[in-house]
């Protein structure tokens, strides 16, 4: 399977090929032997708690646009998964927070995310305004809106056992 936005070599700039190597079909510079392997994006999600209830975010964006989720996004280069999760908690709510703990990690096969999860506490800050946000709202963890994401039910019955026990239930498939 070919990366259809990587078509040439970033060492030489030699068109890459698609040869089977390693099992699988992989972009190849002919020239200088380099081998693209691609490789899943890595996303953070929070979920936090506030007076008994989940933060949540209805998005204003697709994928899920309309629909409720925990705070979330993907994780820059030069990031750690911790610190891109304290950036888009702030960018999405206003607030700031302090993780707590490893919820879980989640991915689906044939999908190109893998997902930390972490538990947080708001330490500051004020509610903001976010492109990406229709509105943020508080939920009593029993009647939560309609989730935006396959995986979103699951987490947050891992996020409530974690808190429960303080074991990750980690979500690994």
């Amino acid at each position: 399977m070919r990366s259809e936005w990587m078509k040439f070599c970033p060492y030489c700039a030699t068109p890459l090929v698609t040869r089977h190597l390693h099992g699988q079909e992989r972009p190849t510079c002919p020239a200088c032997g380099f081998v693209h392997y691609a490789g899943p994006k890595v996303a953070v999600g929070v979920l936090v708690a506030q007076d008994g209830k989940l933060l949540l975010n209805r998005r204003a964006i697709d994928p899920g646009k309309g629909r409720w989720s925990f705070p979330s996004g993907y994780v820059d280069l030069g990031e750690t998964p911790t610190t891109a999760a304290v950036r888009e908690v702030k960018e999405e709510t206003g607030y700031d927070v302090r993780i707590s703990g490893l919820v879980g990690v989640y991915s689906s096969p044939g999908r190109p995310v893998v997902l930390v999860v972490y538990s947080g506490e708001v330490i500051g800050g004020t509610p903001t305004d976010c492109d990406e946000v229709e509105e943020t709202g508080l939920f009593p963890t029993g009647a939560l809106p309609p989730l935006a994401f396959e995986h979103d039910e699951q987490i947050v019955s891992d996020w409530l056992a974690w808190r429960d026990d303080g074991v990750s239930r980690g979500g690994l498939t």
